[in-house]
């Protein structure tokens, strides 16, 4: 394993990518391309610049500026631009002729109205990879809709996954329809720079919120489709997925937690030295009578450490796993091999540590240390380079 800090060694090394996007999707996708090898400059409002800057998941935060925003646009350069303004404006369309991909999420219509949609920069650049975001897509009643996380999340149907049966609907505590698409829309600026490569031509590339959250659901709702509809069933005991049977789900041990995945109950109850699971025999039952399977489980699992169970269970080859917190788990060997934390370096110098990208190509990770730009740090510089 090699860590290559070098953007000349990284694969997407000679690309120029303009981040117009604020919050996180768009951000984060950027930074994914900007962790790949491109070169990405982050453009914002002179004033205040991305609304994230102020939007804050603790109290924490680092240069005045949340963590949030710096987690999600280190490895960028900032370029300030009033975009309704003339001058300014004149600026960003001369840069974006020589970008390779443009990256937005306003509401629909906004870039229109600024002469900078994709119909319109396809004529000032047609090899450009135009990137949108947007919450539920850029036609039909829901698209003026704000395009949040848990409002998302909420449409979706996705917090009736989560929880047991009689729980109120559960969100991901995590923004995942961002990071959904976030994914999506690196995935097809990829493809379109594959093809442009060979054909020359640029492209427009769509994700929305929603769209990536019904598809990171694609598994449970082919089934709903094709099982009459039914609704999804949370277990009422130690629900880990609505529909895998036992014993599938987190329980509690004397001392901690422990995760079981898929297998067969009976041959798990011979391990755990519980008869009462040994007498489901027919693997059916271990959907339709999973929430007494479980209670069986839920009640044995509290006699012994989790250590102990792992010391039976793991030999035998079952799926399990201590639920570990995150202090518990930077302790680990199995995390430290990873080498996943890296330390940048914010404008102002202060010291920030996140995560590296976690793709690794020909045996390198990459990591970097440059930090999320301040609000028009690089203006003069790039101005400068290209003739602004």
């Amino acid at each position: 394993m090699v860590n290559a800090s070098d953007s000349s060694d990284k694969p997407l090394h000679g690309l120029l990518v303009l981040d117009f996007s604020q919050f996180l999707a768009g951000p984060a996708a950027a930074m994914r391309l900007a962790d790949l090898g491109a070169r990405v400059i982050k453009i914002e409002r002179p004033r205040g610049g991305d609304i994230c800057r102020q939007l804050y998941i603790s109290n924490l935060g680092v240069e005045g500026d949340s963590t949030l925003f710096h987690s999600i646009n280190r490895n960028k350069e900032g370029f300030a631009a009033d975009l309704k303004d003339a001058d300014d404006l004149a600026k960003v369309r001369k840069l974006i002729e020589s970008a390779d991909v443009l990256i937005e999420n306003f509401r629909p219509g906004v870039m229109r109205k600024l002469g900078l949609d994709y119909d319109t920069v396809a004529r000032i650049n047609p090899r450009l990879i135009f990137g949108t975001v947007t919450g539920y897509g850029p036609d039909g009643p829901w698209a003026a809709k704000p395009g949040q996380d848990l409002l998302a999340q909420s449409i979706s149907g996705l917090c009736w996954l989560s929880g047991n049966m009689d729980d109120p609907p559960v969100p991901v505590g995590l923004a995942v329809a961002d990071l959904a698409a976030s994914a999506h829309l690196v995935e097809g600026i990829l493809a379109c720079l594959v093809r442009r490569g060979i054909s020359g031509r640029g492209a427009r590339v769509e994700v929305s919120l929603l769209e990536s959250i019904l598809d990171l659901q694609f598994e449970v709702i082919t089934t709903h489709l094709n099982d009459g509809e039914q609704p999804a069933r949370r277990s009422a005991v130690n629900n880990g997925h609505a529909y895998l049977g036992a014993p599938y789900g987190i329980y509690a041990t004397a001392d901690g937690h422990l995760a079981l995945a898929m297998g067969a109950v009976t041959h798990l109850g011979k391990l755990l030295d519980c008869p009462p699971l040994e007498s489901f025999t027919e693997p059916k039952s271990w959907f339709t009578r999973r929430d007494e399977i479980k209670g069986i489980l839920r009640n044995h699992l509290k006699s012994k450490t989790t250590t102990e169970w792992l010391a039976v269970l793991e030999p035998a080859d079952i799926w399990c796993a201590e639920v570990m917190n995150w202090k518990v788990l930077r302790a680990t060997e199995g995390y430290r091999a990873l080498d996943m934390e890296q330390e940048i370096l914010c404008s102002g110098g202060t010291p920030l540590k996140t995560l590296r990208c976690p793709i690794r190509i020909d045996g390198n990770i990459y990591k970097s240390t440059r930090g999320a730009p301040s609000i028009g740090q690089h203006n003069q510089s790039v101005e400068k380079e290209f003739h602004l």
